[in-house]
């Protein structure tokens, strides 16, 4: 199907901005980042899926990616040092055929233990270092954004993070920035280089990009690649295809300063809810990063800088919670639920808790499914 430009593909191109632009924000404010570098490499990348894909194919954040950034405090090199390679890893990968067998080895009980540890150590950052800022004023602030997304979180017109980020915006705008000029806020930019040292590669690698394969494999990869089966029966985008196009993006944006970045089947749904219906939608939402990030990044720049935290926070603590949940899918198995805590209790209290909660837990169901080693359940049957 040709890619189309009409209301439908308007209305759908802004299904996924409630969940990127928080994390962008956040990463541009806390690590820092460069908003134009930013904004213009995401943009860039979400209209080159439009046009190869044909259908709503959404460029994301990297979830796992932006949780740890956020958490640990690393330099934007460590970040581009793990999305260099995390690209590569993933587009070895999928070029060997090693996606599918990759995914049975590592249990969803692991992923759902990282997730979980995401959400926890993303819950605990968003509330003692976002909204407990600004004293009452940031609680009052807080508590009218848990207001606004609650209030808006049954209707799928309007997505509600992006209402309250309008809201701290209109704050910052209102209350913040009274001594900068119009001139400040506009003006052409452009990306800016970042070459990652070895140190920051090596990092990159151990502290970012091995958690985050390990989520991309089930949730960017093969739950993309179901969800386009389903919603476009006709058109599917294949685990080999998405693979090599993760991968790819992930070789090019860091260099130029861009985070790291999937596909998504939440931003698919997203889109395709809204009305999306091809790759029009993706393209439409580029633009509108491309033209912030090359005219009007100096602006959002200012803005970000001085965006009220607590407001921050609350976007930050409801994708927290969204992490958290996805561990009801292997609740009602015991063995597994007692995998995925002690995989979130080694992400949350240990140095390189990501790594070594990976590890343990794909050995641990190795061993408890072999009938090798006993989970606190099976010695309770027992007893």
């Amino acid at each position: 199907m040709a890619v189309r430009f009409d209301k439908h593909e308007l209305a759908g191109a802004f299904g996924d901005i409630g969940t990127d632009l928080p994390l962008l924000i956040a990463m541009i404010a806390a690590v820092p980042l460069d908003a134009a570098s930013v904004c213009i490499v995401f943009g860039a990348l979400q209209i080159a899926s439009g046009l190869l894909y044909g259908i709503p194919m959404p460029v994301q954040p990297l979830k796992a990616m932006a949780a740890i950034m956020l958490t640990a405090k690393l330099s934007p090199g460590t970040l581009a040092g793990g999305g260099l390679v995390v690209g590569a890893t993933m587009l070895i990968l999928a070029a060997s055929g090693a996606l599918d067998w990759l995914a049975r080895v590592v249990k969803k009980e692991v992923v759902r233990g990282i997730q979980l540890g995401l959400g926890i150590s993303l819950a605990t950052i968003a509330l003692k270092d976002y909204v407990s800022r600004d004293g009452a004023r940031g609680y009052a602030l807080a508590g009218a954004a848990v207001v606004v997304l609650l209030g808006l979180s049954r209707q799928k017109r309007v997505p509600a993070p992006l209402v309250v980020m309008m809201l701290g915006a209109l704050y910052a705008l209102v209350f913040q920035l009274h001594d900068v000029g119009t001139s400040q806020l506009v003006g052409l930019t452009l990306p800016q280089l970042v070459t990652p040292s070895r140190d920051e590669l090596v990092a990159g690698a151990l502290v970012l990009a091995l958690p985050q394969i390990a989520l991309s494999l089930g949730n960017s990869v093969i739950a993309t690649s179901q969800s386009s089966r389903d919603l476009f029966p006709e058109r599917p985008a294949s685990v080999r295809k998405i693979g090599m196009t993760y991968g790819l993006m992930n070789l090019i944006a860091p260099w130029f300063g861009g985070v790291p970045v999937c596909h998504g089947c939440g931003g698919l749904v997203g889109f395709y809810g809204f009305g999306a219906r091809t790759g029009g939608a993706p393209i439409i939402y580029g633009a509108f990063y491309l033209l912030l990030g090359l005219v009007f990044a100096p602006g959002f720049d200012v803005v970000v800088r001085v965006f009220p935290l607590p407001v921050l926070g609350v976007v930050l603590l409801f994708e927290s919670v969204l992490l958290m949940t996805f561990v009801s899918d292997v609740a009602s198995d015991r063995r597994a639920l007692w995998v995925t805590f002690a995989v979130a209790a080694a992400v949350v209290g240990l140095p390189n808790g990501y790594f070594i909660g990976l590890a343990a837990g794909s050995a641990i169901v190795w061993l408890v499914r072999r009938g090798w080693l006993k989970t606190p359940t099976d010695t309770a049957l027992d007893a």
